[in-house]
């Protein structure tokens, strides 16, 4: 089931503060997008609209091309899982799981033996088949979560809607659950969309990442796109750690500030004047030491995490981080300083006035 936005506009009860400031999101059928961005970016506004749980000032929601009026014409086709999970306390993990199918109207509620099976069959998809019985207190962080899913998951909808749900999870069990979760979506040919502030997360599961900030959409791109060619500033920053590089492009060279970074060639199409360059630690190299040099620039070993090891040079004006894969550095070297004339800065992204001008 295919979801379009269109112009949303939403402002606080209230007062002027826009939260959604007209958005627009095509989520094709089938597929898994995530929400991401900062706090009071919008994600969770967004999600609550599309699932008509929150009114919106103007623009619309359709799902498969048809215009959404309210929550009741979602009924059924939207599955919302909430970042506390909402579970019934006072009731089994089987009633939790049967309550959206419980209240249905007479003339749909399935019978007592159907509804039974469903939450059997959802149980045993969950991989909790014997949890029926208990309440939600007994359970640990991913059980309960995987009730919310089942639940969300009863009236056998086409569209999942995700409010942060793995936020209250340790980062152990967070891994295990969203690689869980992606196959999960694959099976049931769902489209899914995620929200999260965990940008490691969002690469992990998602065919496409959509980043907003202050109530807008900056950028909706794959994962790859967007580590590619990030559109801001902002954008680079939130999806990983990145090291900037002011500096100034002259005639199709960009000298850095810092005299340590070596110039590097541009394209013609980048004008004249200042820009940052920006670029992750594992991209920044040494360049080769010059004998003719007698200062060279040291990258200091501060250990190996991710499957990198991590240097810090230390240049003029302040320390940059370095990571080089920990396969590259074998034997004494790997605990060793590494020298070299100058630091490699030339697969930087460049930014002139916070926006991507390469």
């Amino acid at each position: 089931m295919s979801i379009t936005v269109n112009t949303l506009v939403r402002s606080a009860p209230g007062t002027r503060k826009v939260l959604l400031d007209h958005v627009s999101l095509e989520v094709p059928d089938g597929a898994f997008v995530a929400l991401v961005g900062p706090s009071g970016a919008g994600k969770t506004t967004l999600l609550r609209a599309i699932a008509g749980l929150d009114p919106y000032d103007s623009g619309t929601v359709s799902l498969d091309g048809r215009v959404m009026e309210d929550v009741r014409a979602r009924a059924g086709k939207m599955g919302f899982v909430f970042q506390n999970y909402a579970l019934f306390p006072h009731m089994t993990v089987a009633r939790n799981i049967a309550f959206g199918l419980s209240v249905l109207p007479a003339s749909q509620r399935p019978s007592r033996q159907a509804i039974a099976s469903r939450v059997q069959d959802l149980l045993e998809l969950m991989q909790i088949p014997d949890m029926g019985g208990a309440y939600p207190a007994r359970l640990s962080g991913g059980q309960r979560q995987r009730v919310a899913l089942a639940r969300a998951l009863a009236t056998d909808p086409r569209v999942l809607l995700l409010d942060e749900p793995f936020g209250a999870l340790d980062p152990i069990v967070r891994r295990s659950i969203r690689g869980w979760l992606r196959n999960l979506h694959d099976r049931l040919g769902l489209t899914t969309i995620l929200v999260t502030h965990d940008q490691e997360e969002a690469l992990d599961v998602a065919d496409r990442i959509v980043v907003m900030q202050s109530g807008r959409i900056v950028q909706d791109a794959s994962p790859q796109g967007l580590d590619d060619h990030p559109s801001t500033e902002f954008v680079m920053e939130f999806l990983g750690e990145a090291v900037s590089f002011p500096g100034i492009v002259h005639n199709g060279l960009m000298t850095p500030d810092d005299p340590e970074a070596c110039p590097f060639a541009v394209p013609s199409t980048v004008e004249n004047g200042p820009v940052v360059a920006m670029i992750r630690p594992y991209e920044l190299s040494l360049c080769p030491p010059d004998p003719s040099q007698t200062a060279a620039l040291e990258a200091v070993p501060r250990g190996v995490r991710n499957g990198y090891r991590h240097y810090t040079v230390q240049l003029s004006g302040r320390s940059v981080p370095l990571f080089v894969a920990q396969d590259s550095v074998t034997g004494g070297a790997a605990e060793a300083v590494l020298n070299g004339s100058g630091l490699d800065i030339s697969r930087a992204r460049l930014f002139r006035a916070g926006v991507a001008c390469l």
